[in-house]
């Protein structure tokens, strides 16, 4: 079978289009011919090796593929054919993945393999940062950073359909509109508006009462000043590069708080935490009270380009490969 394999730490061309045998799935596995896989900038983090507790090359990268069930080992319960989307730890680059039966979802009826690839970390991340972890109320402000990505569309949704205020940065007008077509009630472009004078303008000062940041770094500060007294962020990564720090006794004055978030860790200490948000969110999907959005698809081999269009800030919503 056809795999993409990280050579070694660096840039996009140590992506490796590679011959693998078709792996057999173990007790408790299933084996999944794969028709679509997720792609997420922690496997862009994990390229260049800034990605803490990340794999050591050569390994496959990837965490989320959909498709069909063809192999089923001892004591799975799953059944061949069962359409499914997989979490993994990693080897999604491939035609075919193995996977743990506890680690499937259902594809809801309607959903497409595409789609469906792009549900499980940015809704399952989006869900747990604004409830279980931001503990968002519906009277509430929220503010989602990178609201045209992956994560970011599916916390505008989730925010909106909780009945909060939802405040969104993004860096072009089409990533603006998309925003704001999914629920955002304020789009700020945060290329041309810093972000926390803007939110400090419409809440007369007050700020939001919680944040969403996957950007760390400087956007991190900036989203302590924006948050109201009693307010809370919750960190999910740093895709500028740089953790967010921040002083103490600015949290202390404005009782102010800052939770974390990793799915990855969140999953392999309580699993049935995180998987107890499955099924509302797969009824929510089904229902069409949720939108899966995939902004660009690539084949599998052109997967150094999917993650070249990451880096770059030119994608929305999700990045697909197909095999």
């Amino acid at each position: 079978m056809h795999a993409i394999e990280v050579t070694e730490f660096g840039s996009d061309d140590v992506l490796e289009r590679v011959e693998r045998d078709r792996p057999e799935p173990g007790p408790g596995e299933v084996r999944i011919d794969v028709a679509a896989v997720g792609v997420n900038f922690a496997d862009v983090m994990q390229r260049r090796g800034h990605y803490h507790g990340g794999p050591e090359p050569p390994y496959v990268p990837g965490m989320e593929a959909a498709g069909v069930v063809d192999a089923v080992g001892e004591g799975a319960d799953a059944e061949v054919g069962d359409r499914v989307v997989a979490m993994l730890d990693g080897g999604a680059y491939a035609e075919y993945v193995t996977a743990p039966a506890f680690a499937l979802f259902d594809v809801p009826e309607g959903t497409s393999f595409r789609e469906a690839a792009g549900f499980p970390v940015q809704f399952l991340t989006a869900h747990h940062c604004l409830h279980e972890w931001g503990g968002l109320e519906a009277d509430e402000r929220v503010l989602v950073h990178a609201a045209a990505g992956g994560v970011g569309t599916a916390a505008v949704q989730l925010a909106a359909l909780a009945g909060a205020e939802v405040f969104g940065t993004a860096s072009t007008t089409e990533k603006l509109d998309l925003a704001e077509r999914l629920g955002c009630d304020h789009p700020i472009d945060y290329t041309e508006d810093d972000f926390a004078e803007v939110v400090d303008g419409l809440t007369d000062g007050d700020g939001v009462d919680l944040v969403l940041d996957g950007v760390g770094g400087d956007t991190f500060r900036k989203s302590v000043d924006a948050l109201s007294h009693f307010g809370r962020v919750v960190a999910y990564g740093a895709a500028s590069g740089e953790p967010g720090t921040v002083d103490t006794a600015t949290l202390l004055f404005g009782n102010k708080s800052v939770e974390g978030f990793h799915l990855g860790e969140a999953m392999r200490r309580d699993p049935e935490r995180v998987y107890a948000a499955v099924p509302e969110l797969s009824a929510l999907l089904a229902e069409g009270d949720l939108e899966v959005v995939v902004g660009q698809t690539f084949d599998l081999a052109d997967a150094a380009a999917a993650h070249r269009a990451l880096e770059n800030r030119e994608t929305t919503g999700k990045v697909v490969l197909e095999p």
